[in-house]
């Protein structure tokens, strides 16, 4: 299985607020930055940021590690892929689904109305 709900939650939770994909983009450019290198280019607080990239940690979009006193973030581009995976397995099993109810309708119309 690709990924569970849970973990498409935790993205789109992620993904919806415009000042963390705000952060996530600065980030993606840079490659890696403090929570104060982040918020120096935003226009948000250095606190707002941490916060904003604990939700993306924790939806798995942006990794940490501690470099001395300093924690560095950087992009985790298997959580877009994986996101990406699932909407693509859910739109698969939706098109089959309205496939098989198209097919159901065309099949059960009244002879002279199939294809309208």
């Amino acid at each position: 299985m690709i990924g569970t709900l849970d973990q498409f939650d935790e993205v789109f939770v992620a993904l919806a607020d415009p000042s963390r994909r705000a952060v996530l983009q600065t980030l993606a450019e840079a490659g890696e930055g403090t929570a104060t290198t982040l918020a120096a280019g935003l226009p948000i607080s250095r606190q707002a940021v941490v916060k904003h990239l604990t939700q993306l940690v924790r939806a798995r979009l942006v990794k940490s590690r501690r470099v001395g006193r300093e924690v560095r973030y950087s992009v985790r581009p298997g959580g877009l892929v994986a996101a990406a995976e699932g909407i693509e397995a859910i739109a698969e099993s939706w098109d089959r689904t309205l496939a098989k109810l198209k097919k159901v309708a065309e099949d059960t119309a009244p002879e002279g109305r199939a294809g309208r």
